[in-house]
């Protein structure tokens, strides 16, 4: 609480934790969960997960063979996928200034946010190994691109450390769903082998700040709420600023590696359910008033996910109709 600003009538102390009261509650439950991920987490080991028997020289002063579209393996959508998955991972160093600056350098969290950041930096080796062993996509466009990501830096944009907290929850969990889905859909069994490995840590991550994020709910259950409405309402995924995300993003959706529809579905609900955020009866007005906003938004979506599964039916419904059964399409020239 602001030195010299009085509480305001009716306002629960528990709701006016400063940043350092409400790491310091929670420092139990990090140490905990520390121990619980140590436990957990299997040692891996990124060269393994490259296939380098298929690897060649590139151009340049080696005077290997240059890159060209034909040699990829890996259909267009997969590509966009692992390029914005790999340079998303490529940005760690802002992301462990983000946490350090939030979580701090001493006890648990402290102990945390390093493990976590060697645990990432194995995340970018590993998939810029295997896209350069298999030929996946233009590594000179890939490595100008990582040196416009990176060279931008990153700010999460969360004012508190509850919304830190909130946004790192959310962003693992559909971080996991991006890495998975995209190994799933990838045509290569090496890519598919180290996006599901990677997924798995991501998995571990979301685990630990889920965990922190249920008891800080227990702590302060309308500052949490507040923060988690504000994060889901206006999410957008770390590597948003990455050149030409948008577009990638689209066609990403466009093959269901991850779009709309997904992000409700496997991830915010998931999430809100496993909180038991829309469940609580410990809120006060302002808490209430949060929830109520993320119900509104879960049926916003809900709506654009009808009307875009409207749209790709009819789509569909019009490819079907325009090619017969004879494999002839309609207006085609039949001496062709």
């Amino acid at each position: 609480m602001t030195a010299g600003r009085p509480l305001a009538q009716g306002t629960p102390l528990i709701q006016v934790r400063t940043r350092i009261d409400l790491l310091t509650e929670l420092e139990p439950v990090a140490a905990r969960e520390l121990d619980r991920h140590l436990a957990t987490a299997q040692e891996w080991f990124p060269h393994q997960y490259v296939p380098w028997s298929g690897a060649r020289d590139f151009d340049g002063p080696i005077g290997g063979e240059p890159w060209r579209p034909c040699q990829s393996a890996l259909t267009p959508a997969v590509r966009d996928a692992l390029i914005v998955n790999v340079l998303t991972e490529d940005n760690l160093p802002s992301y462990h200034h983000e946490i350090a600056a939030r979580f701090g350098r001493d006890s648990a969290w402290g102990t945390w946010v390093n493990r976590w950041t060697a645990e990432e930096g194995r995340h970018s080796d590993a998939l810029r190994g295997y896209l350069h062993a298999v030929r996946g996509v233009d590594p000179v466009e890939l490595e100008r691109a990582r040196m416009a990501h990176v060279g931008s830096g990153y700010d999460s944009g969360q004012p508190t450390l509850a919304h830190a907290l909130a946004y790192v929850t959310v962003q693992e969990l559909a971080t996991r769903e991006a890495h998975r889905n995209a190994g799933q859909a990838c045509p290569e069994p090496h890519g598919t082998r180290l996006m599901s490995r990677i997924a798995t840590d991501e998995n571990l991550h979301m685990i630990f700040y889920r965990a922190v994020c249920a008891d800080a709910l227990d702590l302060a259950p309308d500052l949490m709420t507040r923060a988690f409405a504000d994060v889901v309402c206006d999410f957008r995924m770390p590597g948003h600023s990455i050149p030409g995300f948008a577009g990638r993003a689209a066609r990403i959706a466009t093959a269901g590696i991850y779009d709309v529809a997904l992000h409700h579905d496997r991830v915010l609900l998931p999430l809100l359910r496993a909180l038991r955020l829309m469940e609580r009866t410990d809120l006060g007005p302002a808490g209430e008033e949060a929830r109520h906003r993320i119900g509104r938004y879960l049926e916003e979506l809900a709506d654009r996910i009808r009307r875009l599964q409207e749209l790709r039916h009819r789509r569909e419904q019009a490819r079907r109709d325009a090619v017969p059964e004879n494999g002839t399409r309609i207006g085609a020239s039949r001496e062709a």
